[in-house]
């Protein structure tokens, strides 16, 4: 008995003192492999017994051992976030006021309401005092209500030569622009939606196509009858589907990465990835072929993407969007959420498709929606009481400085334009969150899909997903537990900062990461493990984030803010975020590829931009 591990005991968390917590970096310890050698890894992690104790070896170096199956840990598991009492939001409009029958309609109209007056010659100004400008929603509805163009237009064309979608259907496509053409000649568009083209992640079920997850198959096995909630409701306000956009397979990587259609690539740099999993929905965003498109979040699988593709991307509350129809429909982690080229876009997006589940709305019991009013003069009076909270050590805990000092530049400009205060901040057992994370994750997506797994579809798999299938098959019931046990104990940290700021404050991602094996796939724990670095906090325990672009490196590549919100604050995540594209809006650049859809069809013919 003499040489048995001794159990580390953790103590109760309020009595933590986070004042003596020291900030340890975060390395993720793995072999990176690619092409034929992936190959034999892969066989070598489903090998039983060899496979077992390779993974215990990964876990051991990697601390997760340590955490998960020796330390005691005193908190009561919480097996899905469970949030405190809402605090109130100031400057904000209730969208569910008119809304008592859950109409979208309703929520995009108060959602209109929100934004400032429309200027249509905002992009005269371009070469004069901004690089680049991209199209939004309201510039669609313009162009369409001015007869400067339509929604048949735009997408008489072949489908992009990117692999961007998945799915695509040209005259599903036809029909759709021309139900929305005749509704704009008739003068009743449904709302500022009408017409406007979007794209699904392929997890996200959306009629007529299937949703194969990234897979080839899983459409074999899973037939869709419906749209999704999300889609359905984005769909009622006039919303055009251009199909299932790219993604990684069954969302199980940040990269983007995916043998079967083919890997996006990053409209800024052909040579780098767009990051994942939501990476079609990212880059056809950022290359201007939608001004919005849906994705889901597990993991920043929304905020990755739109910080390494220069975009914005939101991760909703869980439980403020209805999951009903994607594949992760069920999980704790997850949730569906827009991607979109300006903050005005995600809100009107955000406002249509918003609205929790039955059984959350008993659950969770979600306050009414709200978003900030930006109709105002003085919409940005309120951030003058706003508290910024930034953990130093973290946020300066990235590959390239380029990103944290630009960061640095967009905080100090929010003090000096808006009177901010940034406050510092300690995060404690920021390990324990990546772990605690993972086996959530893990034990989530395993749980969904071993029947599939088992049942033949294993070799199907591209070999970096099963590479991680490896890794969450080696977790045990007690290993989930104990991450639950964790989620509590983490929720009680980072409620106790909100007690003293109104929004963390990080980068989106650590570096940028260039393509690796397009053929076979690639499995880099240690990029991932950057890439996801400043991003589980809002995924673990259900917290709004929004990522917005702030300007590029040395490389000329996009760097993205985030901001992370208390539950249910989307509205002052949106309001900081708004004024961070309005401080930044001139360092914002055009991708290297861009489809200019507006120009090329007539509608920008109130511009002469681009």
């Amino acid at each position: 008995m003499g040489g048995e591990q001794k159990k580390r005991a953790m103590v109760p968390s309020e009595e933590v003192d986070v004042s003596a917590e020291g900030y340890k970096p975060q390395v993720v310890k793995a072999p990176h492999v690619a092409g034929f050698v992936l190959r034999l890894f892969v066989w070598l992690v489903e090998t039983p017994i060899l496979g077992s104790l390779f993974m215990s070896l990964l876990k051991r170096q990697n601390g997760i051992i340590k955490i998960l199956e020796e330390t005691a840990i005193p908190e009561v598991p919480m097996f899905r976030p469970e949030f405190p009492p809402h605090v109130p939001e100031s400057g904000v409009l209730n969208v569910e006021e008119e809304d008592k029958d859950g109409d979208p309609l309703a929520r995009v109209k108060v959602a209109m309401a929100c934004l400032p007056p429309y200027d249509p010659c905002r992009h005269l100004r371009v070469e004069a005092d901004f690089p680049f400008l991209y199209w939004t929603i309201r510039d669609y509805a313009h162009a369409y209500q001015s007869n400067l163009t339509s929604p048949t237009i735009p997408f008489n064309h072949k489908k992009p030569s990117m692999p961007l979608l998945i799915s695509f259907n040209p005259e599903e496509l036809r029909k759709q622009a021309a139900a929305s053409t005749q509704r704009y000649l008739e003068g009743k568009p449904l709302s500022v939606l009408d017409g406007i083209f979007m794209a699904v992640k392929d997890d996200v079920d959306c009629c007529p196509y299937p949703t194969n997850g990234g897979t080839t198959w899983f459409h074999k096995v899973r037939t869709v009858k419906r749209d999704a909630v999300c889609v359905s409701r984005l769909r009622c306000c006039g919303v055009i589907f251009i199909g299932k956009a790219n993604m990684h397979e069954l969302g199980m990587g940040v990269t983007g990465n995916n043998p079967n259609y083919g890997t996006v690539r990053n409209p800024h740099s052909f040579e780098r990835y767009t990051g994942g999993s939501s990476s079609g929905s990212a880059a056809i965003v950022a290359c201007g072929l939608c001004p919005a498109a849906l994705g889901t979040d597990g993991g920043g699988s929304v905020r990755i993407p739109s910080s390494l593709c220069g975009i914005v991307g939101l991760k909703t509350t869980f439980g403020r969007t209805d999951m009903k129809g994607t594949l992760c429909d069920g999980g704790t982690v997850d949730v569906v959420s827009p991607l979109a080229a300006a903050v005005e876009d995600i809100m009107l997006v955000y406002s249509a498709m918003s609205g929790s589940s039955p059984s959350n709305k008993i659950t969770l019991n979600p306050p009414p929606i709200c978003l900030p009013n930006l109709s105002m003069s003085d919409k940005f009076d309120v951030l003058r009481s706003l508290k910024l909270g930034k953990y130093s050590e973290w946020f300066n805990d990235v590959k390239s400085s380029d990103i944290s000092a630009k960061c640095d530049e967009v905080l100090n400009m929010l003090s000096s334009n808006y009177g901010c205060q940034t406050v510092e901040i300690t995060l404690p057992e920021l390990e324990e969150m990546r772990n605690a994370h993972l086996v959530s994750i893990g034990s989530e997506v395993l749980c969904s899909l071993n029947p599939y797994y088992k049942n033949g579809r294993r070799t199907e798999l591209s070999l970096d997903v099963r590479t991680s299938f490896g890794l969450f098959k080696s977790f045990s019931a007690a290993n989930y537990v104990a991450g639950q046990r964790l989620r509590r104990r983490l929720m009680f940290f980072h409620m106790e900062v909100f007690k003293e700021v109104d929004i963390i404050v990080t980068p989106t991602t650590g570096p940028y990461n260039t393509l690796g094996s397009l053929e076979h796939g690639e499995t880099n724990y240690e990029v991932s493990g950057y890439l996801m670095r400043f991003v589980l906090a809002a995924n673990l325990l259900g917290f709004p984030a929004i990522s917005i672009p702030v300007g590029h490196d040395e490389q000329g590549l996009p760097i993205g803010l985030q901001l992370i919100g208390r539950p249910w604050g989307e509205a002052t995540i949106l309001r900081a975020a708004a004024a961070v594209e309005e401080l930044c809006s001139g360092s914002r650049r055009r991708p290297a590829a861009f489809y200019d859809v507006l120009r090329r069809t007539g509608g920008g013919g109130f511009s002469p931009q681009m």
